[in-house]
């Protein structure tokens, strides 16, 4: 299991606002190519995300499925990457102060990636996803400080 954490200097309503907006996943998950779909529920219990993933011309076709959501508060994904199995992708947002602290937890659940699991792959994934928690900072803190001073945080 992979376990990141950030602060990110942003409302948990700003966060939530871009985790709700599965059109803009590509914008901050690394290794994002495109966002082929988004179901128009999204982020409800069972929608999907559909994206292309993968580094130069190597890619391959992953889907998301929402199996916990909490507006505000929790989002978990089962994302499936055939052929390399499934993983649990699971974001907390805890209010701090005026800001969020953004908990990630990454764990195979199926397929190859649960008998590669250890540190080596756990130390990649890490990586990754700090990566990508510094992307989701930046934007929320571009889009906070962007928006007017009078208008709410969505």
């Amino acid at each position: 299991m992979s376990r990141n954490r950030r602060l990110i200097l942003s409302p948990p309503s700003r966060v939530w606002g871009l985790l709700a907006d599965g059109h803009r996943y590509g914008e901050w998950v690394s290794g994002t190519q495109q966002v082929t779909a988004a179901d128009p529920h999204w982020p409800e219990v069972g929608a999907r995300l559909r994206v292309r993933v993968g580094l130069g011309p190597l890619t391959l076709d992953d889907t998301c499925v929402v199996r916990v959501c909490e507006p505000e508060r929790r989002l978990e994904l089962e994302a499936k990457a055939e052929p390399f199995g499934a993983a649990r992708i699971a974001m907390n947002l805890v209010p701090w102060g005026e800001n969020t602290l953004f908990l990630l937890e990454w764990h195979p659940l199926r397929g190859p990636g649960t008998r590669m699991h250890g540190l080596p792959v756990d130390y990649l994934v890490s990586i990754r996803n700090g990566m990508m928690l510094t992307k989701l900072a930046r934007i929320a803190v571009r889009e906070q400080h962007a928006a007017p001073a009078s208008a709410p945080a969505s």
